[in-house]
């Protein structure tokens, strides 16, 4: 009864004390992410099941890259204008539907419009997801509804890779259809339980002007898109070394369900303790350490070896995860938290670009040459992050101050404990 009441009051400290919108944000995040099995295969996707080149493949993702990248300032700016809850059930409504469509699609160029079309409407529910957290969640517990997130999207995430490591070898179909019935019931449970949250805007003036003014918040963005390409490695050439060295998409699944399980089970147990550390170093620290695994992948070719260099990195990644939600939250006004939200979302969707187009070419000219590369360039991240750290000091001290005042509460502080937004992460 004791490990029992330790449970209890481990999970109350944790998940206790949120209103009942979050928690269906929450499960529908979960829900979603149990679904999300055709964006780590579609590489494979694309070169087994409809016979491309390593090259076109990468062009085929880079379309869809492109799509992203138009994707979160469009839904950024929906987000601020049209309200949280409308942008996140279209979007994911409308990537359900664009997922059953490439699942049928056979000819290249039905392939590219797709695609397209997709990568304009799967991220659209980022931007709302991180604006309704800040305008659900007071400031000082927003890293707690963040990590809480996070965790959600890794135990999706963990039984998704594997499962869908498994139906792609039974056939890729399987994967659209169940990505495109998860993504409706994320969008319908918002639609049916979640209010509109969207701060008044009054005689507020603002908009994408004012997020490219604010130097701080751009330097990071620059410096997250960095860290990006090498973070998006996982779900672009990964999977092509895993398959290119005549191992199976089950083993890559198993690989990548380590990160899920590591996340789930360390994520929890040392969020409190990273909180107490600044926040900066925190996020530099990962962002070495997450270099220094993806570095180590040219030197293995088991699936023993890549199960390890996944865990590596995965600790890296369990020391950023998160930031960026609480971060943009504190720099961005209430009324343009969906902007602040798209900007950032921006670096990730060019990532999501970059990733491939320059991934693929990188492997092919070998798999050392990509994973140092990906290494070095996690290493200069981390060293970019340490130099911005007195400023994100500075405007953290300066966010705290006012949002003591009720009236200015919703303006938020940065913290440090982990976060989704990982909206991995979408992420």
């Amino acid at each position: 009864m004791s490990g029992v009441t330790t449970a209890a009051s481990f999970l109350r400290v944790r998940a206790g004390g949120f209103p009942k919108a979050f928690w269906v944000l929450f499960g529908g995040t979960f829900v979603n992410r149990l679904g999300t099995m055709v964006e780590p295969f579609i590489g494979v996707y694309l070169t087994q099941a409809r016979g491309m080149s390593l090259a076109t493949a990468g062009l085929v993702m880079a379309v869809f890259g492109v799509g992203s990248l138009l994707s979160q300032l469009v839904a950024g700016w929906l987000t601020d204008r049209l309200g949280r809850r409308a942008t996140l059930t279209g979007g994911m409504v409308a990537t359900a539907a664009a997922m059953i469509c490439l699942g049928y699609s056979t000819s290249l160029p039905a392939i590219v419009a797709v695609m397209a079309v997709l990568g304009l409407v799967v991220d659209a529910y980022r931007p709302a997801s991180q604006a309704l957290v800040a305008d659900l969640i007071p400031p000082h517990d927003r890293s707690r509804a963040f990590g809480l997130l996070f965790w959600a999207i890794n135990l999706g995430f963990a039984v998704a890779m594997v499962a869908g490591g498994w139906l792609a070898q039974s056939g890729f179909l399987w994967l659209f259809w169940i990505d495109a019935i998860t993504s409706v019931i994320f969008g319908v449970l918002v639609w049916r339980a979640v209010p509109e949250t969207r701060p008044e805007r009054g005689h507020a003036p603002g908009g994408f002007t004012d997020v490219l003014r604010d130097r701080l918040m751009m330097a990071y963005v620059t410096i997250s898109l960095a860290y990006t390409f090498v973070y998006l490695q996982a779900f672009t050439t990964l999977p092509l070394a895993v398959t290119g060295q005549g191992l199976s998409t089950a083993v890559y699944g198993v690989a990548m369900a380590v990160n899920g399980v590591l996340i789930v089970v360390l994520q929890p147990l040392v969020s409190h303790w990273l909180a107490r550390h600044d926040p900066s170093v925190v996020l530099a620290i990962g962002m070495a350490v997450a270099g220094v695994g993806f570095a180590l992948t040219s030197f293995v070719s088991t699936a023993a070896g890549y199960a390890g260099t996944v865990a590596v990195w995965t600790l890296g990644e369990i020391a950023t995860a998160g930031m960026a939600g609480t971060i943009v939250a504190a720099l961005a006004p209430p009324h343009l938290r969906g902007r602040y939200s798209g900007v950032y979302g921006f670096s990730w969707s060019a990532g999501g670009l970059l990733a491939p187009l320059i991934g693929t070419r990188l492997l092919a000219h070998g798999p050392a040459t990509l994973w140092l590369t990906a290494g070095a360039l996690g290493v200069l991240s981390a060293a970019g992050i340490l130099a911005l750290a007195p400023a994100i000091r500075r405007r953290s001290t300066t966010a705290r101050l006012p949002a003591e005042s009720p009236e200015l509460a919703g303006s938020g502080g940065l913290t440090a404990a982990s976060g989704p937004s990982g909206e991995r992460a979408a992420g």
